[in-house]
């Protein structure tokens, strides 16, 4: 995707017939020397951006199609160029076409190959058109389609959370503050907030669609064209909500690459903050959960061993969506208007993110769906570390209205005991906490047992299952 002419004359040469007289494959008219190896080598995208071919095809249909009906190519040639465009892409779907680096690109491919199908009809296609609003219509229609892919991927996985969240709205589990004993909470309540945070990913990733969706197609090279075209109905055609307004900016921009790649590596996070707790939950130390042997491998030469592997990658491949975030902001950082062949570096990059992000939320929600809770060691440790020593607090505040800070350093006192004791504050006797606080009563043990605890928490977006059972409600709705 370098520079470009625009108009009936910028027509490729093949390889066969331009090699024959010694000349360049494709720029015989302006260059004598075929370039070296190391140039072709460095040049070429066809390994890459065949990728793109499906889109590279739609785009030359719609572009036909309106050079016809604006009277800029015949009727005749229009037909002749769709039967030969569909003739590639049968070649190209039943892997038949043969790929050459001599014509650098998948638009020179297509339009090469076209030429020796439909013969001189094919020369006119490339009419009011550049290879540089050609890539751009074409990488916005893969990166418009991968944002498609990306909602119902997320879709997917908040429906394998929230079925696991209806089932275990009042499983008691440890919260945790710095990976430390908290509250305790349900597992539905830790799920659900699984499902906000990629409902958020959702929500971003169809802003950035919307965006996206307007056609470069017409900008040409940079400047726009001569020619009476109909930007509107290419639009209309490949199913944009109209054209770009700048031809300068429809051929050197890739925000829409960027975007998404900006939502795949917060949804990254997301998804390896899950991954995270999914590989500490399954250790022996904690045994809350466990995955099946669809999702695990063994040890070479530990026969105990279930390892999560399927998470743990997960959790790594965040570093493959940022690296591609990180290369394609480096290499737009700099770039003066129009376009420049650093832009050729984009794809490579945003079909790996596509390709991971698809595949870690594929995952993500496979291990989801297939997940199993041990409720009974969730419940053991729920009680663990003195975790209801908040509703301890917020008792005597209610109670003996006592201020805050003082019920704190009363609560404070009264868990030195209990550990002391060696026993959890609800098995601590009525005396001890009288000999702390003598208005202490035997109501105190309502509020201390972690089921107690969990069904207390009532405040909107809180932890009680009748809460619980709200959030997984709305968001049912919203899906």
């Amino acid at each position: 995707m370098t520079r470009d002419t625009t108009g009936p004359s910028a027509e490729p040469k093949t390889a066969s017939t331009d090699g024959a007289n010694g000349g360049n494959a494709m720029w015989g008219g302006r260059f004598s020397a075929s370039p070296s190896a190391l140039m072709e080598a460095i040049n070429v995208s066809i390994g890459f951006d065949k990728r793109l071919a499906g889109e590279d095809i739609a785009g030359s249909l719609a572009h036909s199609d309106m050079l016809a009906a604006t009277g800029i190519i015949t009727e005749a040639d229009r037909d002749a160029i769709h039967l030969g465009l569909e003739a590639v892409r049968g070649e190209i779907a039943e892997g038949r076409f043969t790929f050459s680096t001599a014509l650098e690109d998948i638009h020179m491919n297509v339009e090469a190959r076209l030429r020796e199908i439909a013969g001189p009809a094919a020369g006119r296609l490339h009419t009011a058109r550049s290879r540089n609003d050609q890539v751009a219509t074409d990488i916005r229609l893969f990166v418009r389609d991968a944002h498609d892919r990306a909602e119902a991927g997320f879709t997917a996985l908040m429906r394998a959370l929230l079925t696991q969240a209806e089932r275990h709205v009042a499983t008691v589990m440890p919260g945790f503050t710095h990976l430390q004993s908290a509250q305790p909470v349900t597992f539905g309540h830790h799920l659900m907030a699984y499902v906000e945070m990629i409902g958020r990913d959702r929500s971003r990733m169809r802003d950035s669609r919307k965006r996206l969706n307007e056609c470069p197609l017409g900008a040409a090279a940079l400047a726009g064209t001569s020619f009476p075209i109909d930007r509107h109905m290419t639009a209309k055609a490949l199913g944009f909500d109209g054209p770009t307004r700048n031809s300068l900016d429809s051929v050197s921009d890739r925000d829409s690459l960027l975007e998404y790649m900006t939502v795949a590596s917060i949804a990254a996070v997301h998804l390896s903050r899950l991954a995270e707790e999914l590989v500490v939950w399954m250790t022996p130390q904690f045994a809350f959960v466990r995955l099946s042997d669809r999702w695990t491998t063994g040890s070479s030469i530990m026969p105990q061993k279930k390892n999560p592997d399927a998470a743990e990658l997960v959790r790594a491949k965040t570093g493959r969506i940022f690296g591609a975030l990180m290369g394609l902001l480096t290499v737009m950082k700099g770039l003066p208007l129009a376009y420049s062949k650093d832009m050729q570096e984009d794809k490579e990059r945003l079909f790996d993110a596509v390709d991971t992000l698809e595949l870690s939320l594929a995952a993500m929600a496979g291990m989801i769906e297939d997940l199993s809770v041990n409720e009974r060691r969730m419940a053991a440790a729920a009680g663990a570390g003195f975790a209801t020593a908040t509703d301890l607090a917020d008792w005597l505040v209610r109670t003996l209205d006592m201020p805050f800070r003082d019920a704190h350093h009363v609560t404070g006192r009264l868990v030195a005991e209990a550990e002391r004791q060696g026993v959890d504050l609800e098995d601590l006797p009525l005396n001890a906490f009288k000999a702390v606080e003598p208005r202490i009563t035997e109501a105190v043990y309502d509020v201390l047992g972690v089921d107690n605890s969990v069904k207390s928490r009532t405040s909107f977006g809180g932890t009680a299952p009748a809460c619980v059972a709200e959030q997984i409600a709305w968001w049912k709705s919203k899906l």
